[in-house]
């Protein structure tokens, strides 16, 4: 019986299937499309051409979906564009052009600031943009997602507007819908809103910059190129070496977002708390040399890009996109902010010697506010009456040096005493607690003819410090100089630091040194100086090489003093007994 069971469910099984093509060929039929629906969901425009948004708005399909099944997400109404068309927001500062494509930003030109053909400049990197995606577009875990969100054809609020503005971007096709809202003022702050469903259920995406700067046309420029955040008084600062693509790194942040040498692009987010970052790394190739017409030699070179949001759903953000320049980083407000200046102030990272480096700059820019327009000459004045400030201390030295001298043979004879013993023997301790009773006895400080240097080192290096992150110096020029924060175009500043060393070297008398390192000294130490600044940025030369003429002066003063004269004698004394 169960075998005559399971063969009449076979066959009726089979019986079934047969006849399956029979049915469709004659059963009933479902009802035709009305030609009305059928030509709203198929609007027929020339392929490739760019349409304005209310040509967009006039294509876009309000066909109903059918009503869904008990418990599933409810479906929207399709709302998308039949083909691609752009837009123009711009203020006194920038000129943004947008695409409905994907709603980005094809475009983000700064208005007061120019690129190296003098051109207004462009900060969308084109070769990065067209390779991993341009500007606001969004990021989704789900490459084909993501994919999908940033190629549609998006159904845009307005045309072309001068800011203040806003401006809307809504796509659907029953399955996802996405909304992103841009509102503009009079500073290079937006407003950033976006939104993703898929199903009535809200979709992490969160808007991004995914590809670097267009302003980074080397490969010096592409690895000056960092990831910066902050939570309270908190910075860090994430160099390319440090950054895996694709790489989650929750908040809370009060802003995080991509920074080069001179520009950024910074998200603020709304919640600090909700807010996350994703961060991007990719490579692409660009021409070794912008001289080289055929880009016969390229370089690869590593762009970076993040994305930050709200991994909850919907993203509310500020994006400042503009200079690192300190009156409009000041200008943007942080709210929350504890233990820290309230605004985007940090984003210009003068450097553990920032205490140095930024009261110079900012008296640097009155130098040139107030006194000359004309940032070479402001470090000329500036460079000038700091090397008259370090005057007391060149005295000092000489009086440092001229004391050495004097104990100078007492010194020896106390080394030739104890010459005998090994640096092991506990009588060699003896040796330098005699030299020190001496010291103190003719009252020497062996550190004093060091004090100078040691403090005007620091000078020097807040001065490197600041030259490369002050974006006012950017295409500064300087007599044959067009650039004071690049190297001089003529090398003729390191040459000038070369000659005014060697100057500086003869003039200068030496404590203690025997006249044969001394000549050895004199040599060496202006050729390893010019070296180490041959390249250096063209504005930290002329500091350099002003100052070294400006000592030149002063110890030339100071070698026809009774001080400096004594002084010479002495030297000049040695080197006859060193002859002998």
């Amino acid at each position: 019986m169960e075998r005559k069971l399971l063969l009449v469910f076979a066959l009726t099984f089979l019986v079934i299937m047969l006849f399956q093509p029979l049915l469709k060929k004659y059963g009933p039929q479902p009802p035709a499309p009305k030609p009305e629906a059928a030509q709203s969901q198929n609007p027929q425009t020339p392929q490739g051409q760019l349409q304005t948004p209310a040509m967009a708005n006039a294509a876009t399909s309000a066909a109903a979906p059918p009503a869904p099944r008990k418990g599933a997400a409810t479906a929207t109404a399709n709302k998308q564009a039949s083909s691609e068309s752009e837009m123009v927001i711009e203020n006194d500062l920038y000129r943004i052009v947008f695409t409905n494509r994907g709603g980005r930003v094809k475009s983000w030109v700064l208005k007061k600031y120019t690129d190296d053909k003098n051109n207004p400049l462009e900060l969308v990197n084109p070769a990065a943009a067209e390779k991993y995606g341009y500007p606001l577009s969004l990021w989704a875990y789900d490459e084909s997602l993501r994919n999908k969100l940033n190629s549609a054809l998006f159904v845009a609020s307005s045309t072309s507007s001068h800011a203040p503005a806003e401006i809307t971007f809504e796509y659907s096709d029953g399955d996802v819908a996405v909304q992103k809202t841009f509102k503009f003022d009079h500073s290079y702050v937006v407003q950033v809103q976006t939104s993703v469903e898929m199903k009535g259920a809200s979709v992490t995406a969160l808007p991004m910059w995914p590809a670097g700067f267009g302003d980074e046309t080397s490969g010096a420029s592409y690895a000056l190129s960092q990831i910066a955040y902050q939570y309270d008084s908190k910075i860090e600062r994430l160099a390319i070496k440090k950054i895996s693509g694709g790489n989650t790194l929750p908040g809370p942040f009060h802003w995080a977002g991509l920074e080069d040498q001179y520009f950024a692009a910074v998200f603020l987010p709304q919640d600090p708390q909700t807010a996350t970052m994703v961060t991007l790394r990719n490579t692409i190739e660009i021409p070794h040399s912008a001289s080289d017409p055929n880009n016969k030699q390229m370089d690869k070179v590593e762009v970076l890009g993040v994305g930050v949001g709200s991994l909850k759903g919907a993203s509310a953000v500020r994006l400042y996109v503009g200079p690192k320049a300190l009156p409009d980083l000041e200008s943007v407000q942080v709210p929350g902010l504890t233990g820290a200046e309230p605004d985007l102030r940090a984003l210009v990272d003068f450097g553990w010697l920032g205490v140095i480096a930024r009261p110079l700059f900012l008296w640097l820019k009155w130098t040139y506010s107030h006194i000359v327009p004309n940032w070479g000459w402001a470090i000329v004045i500036q460079t000038l009456i700091i090397n008259l400030a370090l005057l007391p201390l060149r005295l000092t030295q000489m009086k440092s040096m001229l004391k050495m001298q004097r104990v100078a043979p007492q010194i020896k004879a106390i080394q030739e005493k104890y010459k005998k013993y090994s640096l092991r023997d506990p009588r060699k301790a003896e040796m330098n607690q005699e030299v020190s009773a001496l010291y103190k006895k003719e009252g020497v400080n062996p550190a004093g003819g060091c004090l100078p240097l040691l403090i005007q080192m620091p000078f020097l290096f807040a001065y490197y410090r600041m030259l490369g992150v002050a974006i006012d110096l950017r295409h500064a020029p300087w007599g044959w100089v067009r650039d004071l924060s690049s190297p001089d175009p003529w090398h003729l500043l390191p040459v000038a630091i070369i000659v005014t060393m060697l100057f500086m070297q003869r003039m200068t008398p030496q404590a203690g040194m025997d006249p044969t390192q001394q000549k050895m000294m004199n040599i060496m130490m202006p050729g390893m100086l010019g070296v180490i600044s041959w390249n250096l940025a063209a504005g930290l030369c002329l500091y350099w090489s002003m100052g070294n003429l400006i000592g030149i002066v002063q110890q030339s003063v100071m070698n026809r003093t009774a001080l400096g004269r004594e002084m010479r004698e002495m030297m000049e004394k040695r080197a006859r007994k060193k002859d002998k």
